[in-house]
């Protein structure tokens, strides 16, 4: 997580050094100051991105504090500490706008997930805010701030401009389409964006959808139809899952992007076409062309410009922004309150391989949503692939060759850390040092594993 600055406010230094330790220990910048009063003007002469105050201090409270920086308009995240038997004050709080709460004592653990999930919800407000503005210059609606998802947006506003045609490869479930509309809407094409799913419509109903059938032309066409990429003429026609085409529609449509032009089903003149043509599967593209299931030169024809969607896996850093963004949409299409992610779902989320993809994430967000009776999404509301510990380890866990002692001691904590560093040791064998993936093969957060290796002085 890139690091962020966060206001401690307390009125106990003990309090405040415990937790600046703990926070810049996750890698944060951190403030202090030992009432609202101090805090308000901090806020004012810096940008923070989240305030952590006590409720009871002397000159201006925690609520007083909450309260003044809404009258400012400050939009920054408060999450407010308060003593067991002062609960209605947190409830308070809540109504002024604090994000969350923490009751003392606590673990710091507690604080630190806290912080965590309170920066992903800020995130996704931040992202949503970015969206909109993408949105009025042809953008759709995408969430992620990973590496990957940046080369992907970085891809689109690349080729979006130009005529070239692309090919969009990617599993199940990443959002392929949602890539294809984002290249339409932001190339300034006049035209329409027409999808069609390839694999979803019968093989000899399929030429009259691409290309259209004029009256009579079979038993059934009882008046002229329009194809769909007479239909996307001067846009942009989304070809899904393009490998499921027949052979002989692949010659066709080469013919049709050959020449620029269509003609129906039945009909013997030819239709002009300005087409640009984006198609997407979720094959192996090469193996696709070699089986014969995509022609080579049709290939050749679309494959101008490649855009690869990558799994959910391997933008694990998103998978807080992701979970928070379908718990916002589910709760607000159900009427709701969202809810917030219990201790542990989103160690449990980010441990999980997610073989759907992004369509995975938000089916069990919304589930958890419908399940969910109180103010935070538990263990028990997610399915028992994930609810349960180690999810992802039947398939892609780190076992050892030797369970002998290590070094000949029957020392158990010696014993517990030598096999736990051998296990670090060969996931990152496996993973060819990367940290991500190591720590997915653990079970573990990519945090904990940075704790870990600095522990046991593994070179990484």
């Amino acid at each position: 997580m890139t690091a962020k600055r966060i206001l401690i406010v307390d009125n106990e230094t003990r309090m405040r050094r415990i937790l600046e330790l703990s926070l810049r220990a996750m890698g944060h910048i951190v403030s202090e100051a030992g009432d609202g009063m101090a805090a308000l003007s901090m806020v004012e002469r810096q940008s923070v991105d989240l305030v952590l105050t006590d409720l009871r201090m002397p000159r201006m409270d925690g609520i007083a504090l909450l309260a003044a920086l809404r009258e400012k308009g400050v939009d920054v995240p408060v999450i407010v500490m308060t003593a067991y038997g002062t609960i209605e004050t947190a409830v308070a709080a809540m109504k002024l706008g604090a994000i969350d709460y923490i009751i003392r004592p606590f673990e710091m653990e507690t604080v630190e997930m806290a912080v965590t999930r309170a920066l992903a919800m800020q995130a996704v407000q931040r992202e949503n805010s970015f969206l909109r503005e993408e949105v009025s210059r042809g953008w759709k609606a995408f969430v992620g701030t990973s590496a990957a998802m940046q080369s992907l947006y970085e891809l689109i506003r690349q080729v979006a401009p130009t005529r070239s045609n692309a090919f969009i490869v990617g599993d199940t479930g990443t959002g392929k389409e949602l890539v294809a509309r984002a290249i339409h809407e932001a190339s300034g094409r006049t035209g329409l964006f027409v999808p069609i799913n390839c694999a979803a419509i019968p093989a000899e109903l399929l030429e009259s959808e691409l290309f259209g059938h004029v009256k009579g032309a079979f038993t059934g066409a009882m008046r002229d139809r329009i194809g769909k990429c007479e239909l996307a003429g001067g846009g942009t026609i989304f070809l899904d899952e393009i490998t499921e085409m027949p052979a002989n529609l692949q010659v066709k449509l080469l013919r049709v992007l050959q020449e620029g032009s269509i003609e129906r089903v039945g009909a013997n003149e030819t239709i002009p076409v300005d087409l640009r043509v984006v198609s997407a599967t979720n094959r192996d593209l090469q193996q696709a062309v070699e089986s014969g299931a995509l022609r080579r030169d049709l290939y050749f024809r679309l494959n101008v410009v490649r855009i690869d969607v990558p799994k959910l896996r391997d933008r694990q850093g998103d998978i807080a922004l992701l979970a928070n963004h379908f718990l916002l949409k589910h709760a607000s299409e159900l009427g709701r309150a969202t809810p917030r992610l219990g201790p542990h779902v989103l160690e449990r989320l980010e441990a999980y391989e997610w073989p759907g993809n992004v369509r995975e994430l938000e089916n069990i967000m919304e589930r958890a949503v419908v399940l969910c009776r109180g103010e935070e999404i538990t263990l028990g509301q997610l399915p028992a692939e994930l609810a349960r510990e180690s999810p992802n380890r039947s398939s892609s866990s780190v076992t050892l060759v030797d369970s002998a002692p290590i070094d000949g001691s029957l020392d158990l904590k010696a014993q517990v850390e030598g096999l736990e560093c051998q296990l670090i040791k060969a996931a990152l064998e496996r993973s060819a040092g990367n940290k991500a993936a190591a720590a997915r093969l653990l079970g573990v957060s990519e945090r904990t594993l940075w704790y870990k290796l600095k522990a046991y002085r593994v070179e990484s």
